[in-house]
C-alpha cells in the first residue's frame, strides 16, 4: 500500500456527488437500513478518514485512507471484471489477516462475484477440495508459500487466475498491487452504479465450516443475510465503536465472526489493525492499543493463566490471592457496569487488575467473547479484575450473530438477548431454533443437509438451552455432544471442560463417556506451566511423556478433578483421567479452525487411552477415588 499517496487531493465535486447519491444518507445517525454488504464499503467511503485501516510494514504502522481504499477495490474490481468475473461466479480468497484481505472481499461482492473464504491453514488437498466444489474462477493468495500450495493442487480445480498478494518474490503469480494501483483517484459512477444493482437476495459468499465432525459444508450467504446482521448490531454498539476507536482483527477473516466483526468496524468509523500471526498478537495490541477486543475464549484462557503463573508463589502469591478475594466481592458492581469505589478494590486495581489491562493495551473499553462458549468460571475471573466480557453466539449459518451481551444489557451466565431482527425458541427436546433476516439460504450442492437443517422454517441450531425469565439466552451444550451413559443419564461436556480449562494446569480437555458406566476425561496439560511447576519441585524428566507418567504429576490432576468432581452431581463426576503428552492442535484435527473440539477425531485418536480408563472396575459411585492411567 502506498499511504498517503492521495493525501493531497481535495474533495472533489466528482466526490461530493457521489456521497450525495449513495452515502449521505446513511449519516450522522445511520437512518437508513442496510441492504448489502456493498452498503458497509460505501459507508466507509463515505466518511473521508484518513485512517480507516492500518497495517504493519517492517516496523511501521501504515495508515490507509478512504480514498486509498477505494482506488485500491475499484482497481482490483476493474481488473476482474476484464477477466470476465460476472455475478455469480466464485473468487476465493487464501490469506492471514492483511488489508488486502478486504479488498479482495469487498472488489469481488461490489461487482456481484461470490467470495469463498479459506483458511490459510489448510493442506493443499484439503484446499483443493474446496475450491474444486465451490467451482472458483480466480483465488487470491497471500504469499509465495500459499501460492505454491495452490500451484501443487490448481490442476484439481477451476482455477483460472491465481493472484498474489505480497509485493516481494512473485514470479508466477499475477502481483495483486499492480491491480489495485490501477484503480481511479475520483469516484468512478458507471462502478458505483453497477455495485448498487447488487440487491439483498444476491448471493455474498459460501463460508466452508469447519465442521466438529471433519465434514465441511458450503454455507450461502446473501447480501441481505451478512447486512441485516450487522444492521442489527449497529444501535447496540453506537455508543463504543466509531470514530476515533481502534480494533485489532486478529482472528481468521476466513472465519464468519471476524469477518462480521469487521464489518460492523468499518460501518461505524472504527479503524482497523491487521495482525496477520496470533504470535504476534501481543506485540501488536501494545503498540496500536485497541479500544475493542474481540476474542474466542481460548485467548482469554491463555490471558488468566500467564497471570496466575507469575503470581504462583511468595508474595506475588499472597497479593493475587488477596486481590482476587476482593474482587469477587465487587463482581456484581463490575457486572452491573459500575467501577467499584471502595478503597481495597483501588488499592487490588493498583497492584494487580491494571496491570492485566495494561498486557491488553490499556485503553480497551469493551470485551467482547464468542466462537466457542466463554465458560462461566472464566467470565467471573475477569469480572473479579474489573472486565466485564460480552460473550454472545452464533453460528456461520446464521451471518453469524444470534445473541449477545452488551454494556447496556448484560447478564453473566448467558450470552445476551436475541437480536432485534431474530424469533429464538425452544425445542421440544431443548434445541435452539431461530428464524430471521440473517438465517442463510441453503448449502451448497447439499439439498439434503439444507432439508435436514429446518424444521417447519426454523433452522436447527445444534445447540441446546434457554430462554430466562428476562428473554437472555443461555446455551447449555451442542446437541450432539451430549453424552448418554449407560445409566440412561444425559451429561453437558462443555461446562465441565470450561471448570477444568480455568486450571492454569489444564490446556485442553475432553469429556467421554458415551454408553459407559461413567464419565472420564482425556487432558491436554498446560505444558509451560506443568514444566514450571515440575523443574521447582525438582522433578526429573527427559521428555513430556516421561513428565505425565510421573506420579506427583498424577496426583496432582487427582486433586484437581476432586475440586472438580465436588462441584458436579453425583452422575457427573469424573472417575477416571487420562494425561496424554500432546496438545490438541488444528493441524492434529482434533481442533477446527475455529479452535472447536472434534470429539470424533479425538476418540479415534485415543481410542486405546479412552479403552484403558473402563478396563478396570470401578468402586461404588460414592467411594471411588479419582484416578488416572499413564
Amino acid at each position: 500500500m502506498e499511504a498517503g499517496a492521495l493525501a493531497g487531493i481535495k474533495y472533489s465535486q466528482g466526490w461530493e456527488a457521489a456521497d450525495r447519491k449513495f452515502l449521505r444518507p446513511l449519516f450522522p445517525r445511520f437512518a437508513m437500513s442496510l441492504r448489502t454488504v456493498n452498503d458497509v464499503f460505501r459507508a466507509l467511503v463515505a466518511r473521508n478518514s484518513d485512517q480507516v485501516m492500518l497495517f504493519k510494514q517492517t516496523v511501521k504502522w501504515i495508515p490507509i485512507s478512504s480514498r486509498e481504499l477505494y482506488r485500491d477495490v475499484v482497481g482490483t474490481a476493474r481488473a476482474m471484471a476484464q477477466w470476465g468475473i460476472e455475478q455469480g461466479d466464485r473468487v476465493a480468497i487464501l490469506s492471514e489477516n492483511r488489508p488486502e484481505w478486504a479488498v479482495a472481499d469487498f472488489a469481488t461482492m461490489m461487482l456481484g462475484g461470490v467470495v469463498v473464504p479459506l483458511y490459510p491453514t489448510l493442506t493443499a488437498e484439503q484446499s483443493a477440495f474446496l475450491l474444486s466444489d465451490s467451482g472458483a474462477r480466480i483465488i487470491f493468495v497471500s504469499t509465495t508459500d500459499q501460492l505454491q500450495k495452490i500451484k501443487a493442487v490448481k490442476d484439481q480445480t477451476h482455477l483460472e487466475r491465481i493472484v498474489v498478494m505480497d509485493y516481494i518474490g512473485v514470479t508466477d503469480g499475477i502481483p495483486m498491487h499492480r491491480l489495485m494501483h490501477g484503480g481511479p483517484t475520483s469516484p468512478d459512477a458507471a462502478f458505483d452504479d453497477a455495485a448498487q444493482a447488487i440487491g439483498p437476495e444476491n448471493l455474498a459468499s459460501i463460508m466452508y465450516t469447519s465442521g466438529t465432525t471433519g465434514i465441511s459444508k458450503g454455507v450461502m450467504l446473501t447480501h441481505g443475510n451478512l447486512a441485516s446482521n450487522v444492521d442489527a448490531e449497529v444501535d447496540q454498539w453506537r455508543s463504543w465503536f466509531g470514530p476515533g476507536e481502534v480494533h485489532v482483527s486478529f482472528l481468521p477473516l476466513s472465519h464468519i465472526t471476524a469477518r462480521h466483526v469487521d464489518y460492523v468496524h468499518f460501518y461505524m468509523g472504527t479503524t482497523v489493525a491487521y495482525c496477520p500471526r496470533m504470535d504476534k498478537l501481543v506485540e501488536v495490541i501494545q503498540e496500536v492499543r485497541p479500544t475493542t477486543m474481540v476474542s474466542v475464549p481460548r485467548v482469554y484462557e491463555k490471558v488468566r493463566t500467564q497471570v496466575e503463573t507469575k503470581a504462583h508463589s511468595g508474595l506475588k502469591r499472597l497479593i493475587y490471592r488477596w486481590a482476587m478475594d476482593v474482587g469477587r466481592r465487587h463482581r456484581d458492581e463490575v457486572l452491573s457496569g459500575r467501577t467499584p469505589s471502595s478503597l481495597q478494590w483501588k488499592a487490588a486495581n493498583r497492584l494487580l487488575y491494571r496491570k492485566v489491562v495494561a498486557g491488553l493495551g490499556g485503553r480497551v473499553r469493551s470485551f467482547i467473547s464468542g466462537g466457542a462458549p466463554l465458560g462461566r468460571q472464566l467470565a467471573e475471573w475477569y469480572a473479579d479484575i474489573g472486565i466485564r466480557i460480552n460473550e454472545g453466539y452464533g453460528l456461520t449459518e446464521t451471518s453469524p450473530v444470534i445473541a449477545v451481551n452488551t454494556p447496556a444489557v448484560h447478564k453473566l451466565g448467558t450470552v445476551g438477548k436475541p437480536l432485534r431482527n431474530l424469533q429464538v425458541r425452544i425445542a421440544e427436546d431443548g434445541e435452539i431454533l431461530v428464524k430471521g433476516p440473517s438465517i442463510f439460504r441453503s448449502y451448497w450442492n447439499r439439498p439434503e443437509e439444507t432439508q435436514n437443517a429446518f424444521v417447519d422454517g426454523w433452522f436447527k441450531t445444534g445447540d441446546v438451552g434457554h430462554l430466562d425469565a428476562d428473554g437472555f439466552l443461555c446455551v447449555t451444550d451442542r446437541k450432539k455432544d451430549l453424552i448418554k451413559t449407560s445409566g440412561g443419564k444425559f451429561i453437558a461436556p462443555q461446562p465441565i471442560e470450561s471448570l477444568l480449562k480455568s486450571y492454569p494446569f489444564v490446556a485442553e480437555a475432553a469429556i467421554v463417556g458415551e454408553r459407559r458406566k461413567f464419565p472420564a476425561v482425556v487432558i491436554a496439560p498446560a505444558f509451560d506451566v506443568l514444566e514450571e511447576w515440575a523443574r521447582s519441585i525438582n522433578l526429573e524428566f527427559q521428555s513430556r511423556q516421561q513428565l505425565v507418567e510421573l506420579s506427583q504429576v498424577q496426583a496432582l490432576y487427582e486433586n484437581i478433578l476432586a475440586e472438580i468432581n465436588g462441584k458436579l452431581a453425583q452422575f457427573e463426576k469424573i472417575k477416571r483421567f487420562v494425561l496424554i503428552a500432546d496438545e490438541f492442535t488444528i493441524a492434529s484435527g482434533i481442533l477446527t479452525p475455529s479452535m472447536k473440539l472434534r470429539r470424533r477425531v479425538l476418540e479415534e485418536r485415543y481410542h486405546d487411552q479412552i479403552e484403558s480408563l473402563y478396563s478396570e472396575p470401578v468402586a461404588s459411585a460414592e467411594a471411588a477415588p479419582v484416578s488416572g492411567t499413564r
